[in-house]
């Protein structure tokens, strides 16, 4: 997707989130459809580790 499409990242070493690529892209998760979604990153990467850990135990 690109930037025109309105993708959202949030910079996990600024809190920031932001809209289009921007540089610094180790530091950035997404794209994320809009900006309240991007603000949730690090509440949405917790919960899907969450998930992966219960899996992981079932194996």
């Amino acid at each position: 997707m690109s930037e025109s499409t309105g993708d959202w990242y949030y910079d996990v070493s600024t809190g920031e989130v932001s809209r289009g690529k921007v540089p610094h892209a180790l530091n950035r998760m997404g794209p994320y459809p809009d900006e309240a979604t991007a603000r949730r990153a690090i509440e949405i990467a917790e919960e899907r580790n969450r998930q992966a850990d219960a899996e992981d135990e079932d194996d």
